[in-house]
């Protein structure tokens, strides 16, 4: 996004929505369900047949899985084939056959308590399990057996996958810790049975509220400190006829959470007499987006200043402010993170100007230095904060190299 671009700002649950559709790809559900594939099958011996006077053993492995997204929620169907080799003895006569098994999984990508995402699979049935004899003519009393061997292998394909499905390992497989991700931490979560679910719109009002926090923010806004603030001259006084420079650096900035709620959804241009900074786009006059449960901080950005101002002579000053910003964390399209910053008006910025001499003390009450510091001021952070491209996380663009 470059300076010009118009964030195009969606709320926090149409976030969560396109965080999991993102997150959860094809590739992450192979790699979920890649365990199974390789694993070897041995079902039997079972008797079948009347009296039980046939036997079979069917031996195989499981083969790579085939997946197939579907739907606006995030559901995959996968289908995992198993090849068996299927022994049957019926009166000391020997019958070697292929089968193949395709058995459907139905996953679901949901979201849990506290910020997790989990590959759901529902428990296998014999109906998930199909069953394919490969055998030429193998005589009636074989044939008989086709039946009662296919059910038989349909059920125990269906407990084999529920039990590898029920291992914690792999219930681990399927579970993302999004939050313990990000943090590059442990995660006490992953590997549980069951789960607390919450919908994706929960989830992404507690992924700005866990995710977007002060230290994170913190890290952001601290690249501030440090850069100059050149000011003027200009003319200001009676008759214009004092010239003013102001030179001054920004110092380490200070955040917390903010205590009070973000401002209304209408948003007043800060400065009204100062125009619009050439190649910037002007603060939108109105918002779409409910800012009732918004994450928002406090910003306090101290400025040091040193301040010239010429008539007939040079009088010195220097001057700390405190200049708050209101930061607003916002989601926006497609899948973006801004921390979006509300600059102040001339009167909110605290200012102490400290005249070096009497006549500099004198003349700063005369020539209205304060107020048009203030207002100088306020321009050069209005014109800091309105480029929200350092300020911008492309959630996407991470995911896509990030192992969620």
């Amino acid at each position: 996004m470059t300076p010009s671009d118009e964030p195009i700002w969606i709320d926090y649950a149409e976030f969560g929505e396109r965080f999991v559709a993102a997150a959860v790809t094809e590739s992450r559900i192979e790699a979920a369900v890649s365990g199974m594939a390789g694993r070897g099958m041995t079902i039997g011996p079972f008797s079948i047949g009347p009296a039980g006077l046939a036997r079979f053993v069917a031996k195989g492995s499981v083969g790579k899985p085939t997946i197939i997204r579907r739907g606006p929620h995030v559901h995959f169907d996968v289908a995992l084939p198993v090849k068996l080799r299927v022994d049957v003895t019926l009166g000391g006569q020997r019958l070697r056959l292929e089968a193949v098994v395709d058995i459907d999984l139905r996953l679901h990508a949901r979201t849990a308590d506290p910020l997790l995402i989990v590959i759901d699979i529902p428990p296998v049935t014999g109906r998930d399990v199909s069953f394919v004899m490969r055998a030429q003519a193998i005589g009636a009393a074989f044939d008989l057996l086709v039946d009662p061997i296919a059910k038989l292998v349909q059920r125990e394909v269906a407990n084999r996958i529920n039990a590898i499905l029920e291992d914690p390992d792999a219930q681990r497989g399927r579970t993302f810790d999004v939050e313990a991700i990000l943090n590059g931490s442990g995660s006490p979560y992953r590997g549980r049975p069951a789960h607390d679910w919450i919908d994706y719109g929960e989830f992404g009002h507690r992924f700005f509220e866990r995710i977007v926090t002060v230290d994170r923010v913190r890290e952001v806004v601290e690249s501030m400190a440090g850069k100059p603030i050149e000011v003027g001259p200009i003319r200001t006084g009676p008759g214009n006829r004092a010239q003013v420079a102001v030179h001054g650096t920004v110092r380490l900035p200070r955040i917390v959470e903010s205590t009070h709620d973000p401002a209304p959804v209408k948003r007043e241009p800060v400065i009204a007499e100062l125009p619009t900074p050439a190649g910037q786009h002007p603060i939108p006059e109105a918002d779409t987006v409910d800012k009732a449960d918004l994450v928002t901080f406090d910003l306090t950005i101290p400025v040091s200043l040193d301040i010239t101002v010429d008539v007939l002579q040079s009088n010195r000053y220097s001057a700390e402010l405190q200049v708050p910003v209101a930061l607003t964390a916002r989601a926006a399209e497609p899948l973006l993170i801004v921390i979006d910053a509300a600059p102040p008006a001339p009167e909110q910025i605290e200012l102490e100007l400290k005249a070096q001499g009497l006549r500099a003390a004198t003349l700063g009450k005369l020539a209205g230095i304060r107020r048009q510091v203030a207002i100088q001021v306020a321009s050069v952070v209005r014109a800091e904060v309105a480029d929200t491209s350092r300020r911008t996380i492309d959630v996407g663009a991470r995911l896509d190299g990030t192992r969620v």
